[in-house]
């Protein structure tokens, strides 16, 4: 098995056994927010994944209770200032979604506390999402003055419908793990104390199985997805154009300071 801490500092790596390695995003006292190493490091870590032949089946997860919060405040302020970060994290953004699609092994998430953001990507993405009742999923783009790029365009509308997908991405209204359930945005919903448990459950049985089976099973259906991969990049694109404008700048201030935003952008047509 590769030497994953060496290769990804800012992640977390257990080797499990069986083949099953376990993917711990990590930034104590952030809620797991991704900054620019995180980042870079959780759109990579899955082709080093595709390729480690000791590895069959990944779990994701956050540290101490917490999925991901998302991109922490300093990198976003970042990408709306410099051009260059701009341009660098879009093309993160676009080669993590790309890079979980086309990682052959399956992928299990587990889904506990605020899931928000980059980390919300993977969380959704996975093959497997297994979610606590009380996990807190949402999807704060339009929140912070930009279009819903990341995952959202090419996932949820598949998951969970398109007037479910349209009601929590345009306000941006958080859903429970039970609710996530319930409408089909995540595969299963458990109790909070047996979360890290049946994704280990489920990975070990994944794991257990005809790993040609399962993988060309993965590829094929996630044919969906990249057949979906105009919408994506389209949607990524606005996204990353709303980080050269004025209410992203807004936006961020009134979260840092916990108030209503007030944003005047000029609308398009």
């Amino acid at each position: 098995m590769h030497d994953y801490a060496a290769l990804y500092p800012s992640l977390r790596f257990a080797d499990l056994g069986g083949g099953v390695l376990e993917v711990t995003m990590s930034a104590p006292g952030r809620l797991n927010a991704v900054g620019h190493e995180g980042h870079r490091e959780l759109c990579e870590v899955w082709t080093t994944i595709d390729r480690d032949p000791d590895v069959r089946v990944a779990i994701v997860r956050g540290e101490g209770g917490v999925f991901s919060s998302g991109g922490d405040l300093d990198l976003v302020t970042d990408m709306s200032q410099d051009f260059a970060v701009r341009i660098r994290v879009l093309r993160e953004a676009r080669d993590l979604v790309y890079n979980v699609i086309n990682c052959a092994k399956p992928v299990v998430s587990a889904i506990e506390g605020p899931a928000v953001g980059a980390g919300l990507v993977v969380g959704l993405l996975a093959d497997v999402s297994i979610a606590a009742r009380d996990a807190r999923i949402m999807d704060g783009h339009t929140r912070l003055g930009v279009a819903a790029g990341d995952h959202a365009a090419i996932i949820w509308p598949l998951l969970c419908g398109m007037a479910k997908a349209k009601y929590h991405l345009l306000t941006c209204e958080p859903v429970s793990g039970e609710e996530a359930e319930r409408i089909g945005l995540v595969s299963l919903c458990v109790e909070p104390a047996d979360l890290h448990e049946t994704a280990r459950q489920v990975a070990r049985r994944l794991a257990s199985g005809s790993q040609s089976a399962m993988r060309w099973t993965k590829y094929a259906l996630n044919n969906w997805l990249r057949v979906a991969g105009p919408i994506f990049d389209a949607s990524l694109g606005l996204e990353f154009l709303g980080f050269s404008g004025p209410d992203v700048t807004e936006g961020v201030a009134a979260i840092r300071a916990k108030r209503p935003a007030q944003f005047s952008g000029p609308a398009s047509e």
